[in-house]
């Protein structure tokens, strides 16, 4: 049974689509949900674009953090469930901040919206969900975008028709 749910937000659809299923779950497990942002401060310096903006962007980041957690916690509140929130300043990943957040509350799953990045894309974006994963020591439940890719089922071929037989295939008395 799932007490303590951690829900990593970021402002993005994705994100959003997690909080949904992490409020779903809290419901039907009376669990407590605590919302985590995390404003990665190393996008600052690794971005040079970033400094066209001024001295203004890293507050304006934190601010922006602020008015995400503050916007889910109220529609947690309005389901009626116990939610508390965490703003964290990282200069380095989200994963590294999820991941010791699940240990020090602790949580006992993380609920995740995930890109669902493939090759060139998550080489270059990386992909803070799959750090999580492989690294956290309890359950995560992933939530993929509606723009995700999907893998391509493999369809068995259908039978053929009744009365004829496949190529190769004896005829029988």
């Amino acid at each position: 049974m799932y007490r303590r749910i951690l829900v990593p937000i970021d402002g993005s659809d994705t994100a959003s689509r997690g909080l949904a299923e992490a409020i779903e779950l809290a419901k039907g497990q009376k669990a407590a949900l605590r919302l985590l942002h995390v404003v990665d401060q190393a996008a600052l310096v690794q971005y040079p674009e970033a400094t066209l903006y001024g001295a203004d962007l890293p507050r304006a980041l934190e601010k922006r953090g602020q008015e995400i957690l503050a916007e889910a916690e109220a529609v947690v509140r309005k389901h009626g469930l116990k939610v508390d929130t965490v703003f964290h300043r990282r200069l380095g990943r989200a994963a590294d901040v999820i991941i010791q957040q699940a240990k020090k509350w602790p949580a006992d799953i993380i609920v995740l919206g995930t890109h669902g990045r493939r090759g060139v894309n998550r080489l270059v974006m990386g992909s803070d969900a799959e750090l999580v994963v492989r690294a956290t020591p309890v359950p995560v439940l992933l939530i993929r975008s509606k723009t995700s890719p999907r893998r391509v089922e493999r369809r068995k071929p259908p039978n053929p028709p009744r009365g004829k037989r496949s190529a190769g295939r004896p005829k029988r008395d």
